[in-house]
């Protein structure tokens, strides 16, 4: 076990792109961090300079006490799960976990060991002796698993291990990493591009885009305070409302767009001091709004909504429509079969969950510390 240490990282391939723009993180000891974000943000990248794959273009790599930017994926004593599972499929389960030991030249009955201990964890000790056609998905996943843990390294590197999974499986299985990883203790990095998968593993979340790392914090701190635009969109199921507008100062400060002014509350209103006139995107979590009644609704804390879509998902429905200026909203209210034949509903705003952006797609969060002050 050991930190993963990672210094003013630069890739840049042949023909000039740039995939990883200075790159700074400290991944500390026993820590199980994640790295999220859409295709080719730089997560697969950044993992594989960890594992010695992919040589930096400039900057330093540490494992423990070690630098070893130009050291051998062989010699850094860490371990890889690819989503492929990468399995020899002329070798039964046994043979596939000892193989890497045997390389090391460990002495068979510490191998053995090391084996029946791995398996006894991932439930596979009445496997061993299948090939890898004989199992299914999941229990294949289990053996890249044990092939890995049994190596015992100072670190374990997952490279999207559970898209290949259907959705039951996927959920089961992460669970089972989370179990893992809270017995083995062992650095974990793990790559997705599963935002639940990166919200319910991670100690820590790295949102990356364009190469860049937008915010590294615990889940629930990147949720309820994204620092900007990006992060905020990309985390949450339904994603989180944009509307453009402009703040106005009347009394406090408001969000005035097409149809809709909202009142903000005072701890955002400080933010916004000195910002009347200006143009900005306010973001609307889905599951901060509730339904209320247009004819006692109170001005500045409320969206009437055309209805275009109503999802039916068990405990709580998603309602999808235009706001008065055609803006697209989606809010996530409790199961209410009432409201199943509704072409227009008016939504009660959390005003104190709000967030006001600057425009563009990594605008920055202006009320960003009022959060911090909840």
């Amino acid at each position: 076990m050991a930190q993963v240490v990672l210094e003013h990282i630069d890739k840049v391939y042949p023909g000039g792109f740039k995939a990883v723009h200075d790159l700074n993180l400290h991944i500390r000891d026993q820590e199980f961090i994640v790295f999220v974000g859409p295709s080719g943000c730089g997560k697969s990248t950044t993992l594989r300079i960890v594992a010695g794959l992919e040589e930096v273009t400039s900057g330093q790599v540490k494992i423990g006490d070690r630098v070893v930017t130009n050291t051998p994926p062989k010699d850094r004593d860490i371990a890889m799960v690819f989503q492929n599972y990468a399995l020899y499929p002329h070798m039964s389960v046994y043979s596939n976990m000892a193989f890497g030991l045997k390389l090391r030249k460990i002495p068979k009955p510490e191998i053995q060991k090391r084996i029946e201990w791995a398996a006894g964890i991932l439930g596979l000790s009445n496997l061993l002796e299948r090939k890898p056609k004989a199992l299914s998905g999941g229990q294949r996943q289990r053996v890249a698993l044990g092939r890995a843990i049994v190596r015992q390294p100072q670190a374990f590197l997952f490279d999207e291990p559970l898209s290949n999974l259907d959705a039951k499986l996927r959920v089961e299985t992460r669970a089972e990493l989370k179990r893992l990883h809270k017995r083995l203790l062992t650095t974990t990095i793990y790559v997705t591009h599963d935002q639940e998968e990166a919200m319910t593993l991670g100690d820590r979340v790295v949102v990356m885009d364009g190469g860049y790392i937008q915010q590294c914090d615990a889940p629930l701190t990147i949720y309820n305070a994204p620092v900007n635009r990006f992060v905020a969109g990309f985390l949450g199921t339904p994603p989180m409302n944009f509307l453009e507008g402009k703040i106005e100062e009347n009394n406090g400060m408001w969000f005035v767009g097409a149809g809709i002014e909202l009142r903000l509350s005072e701890a955002q209103s400080k933010c916004l001091a000195g910002k009347a006139g200006q143009a900005v995107v306010l973001g609307i979590r889905p599951e901060t709004m509730g339904l209320a009644d247009a004819a006692s609704a109170t001005k500045g804390e409320t969206i009437t909504v055309n209805v275009s879509v109503i999802e039916t998902l068990g405990s709580h429905m998603d309602v999808f429509g235009q706001t008065p200026g055609d803006s697209r909203l989606v809010a996530r209210i409790p199961a209410n079969p009432s409201v199943m034949d509704a072409t227009q509903l008016t939504f009660r705003v959390g005003l104190e969950h709000v967030h006001v952006f600057e425009p563009g797609t990594h605008g920055k969060n202006l009320t960003l510390q009022a959060v911090a002050a909840k």
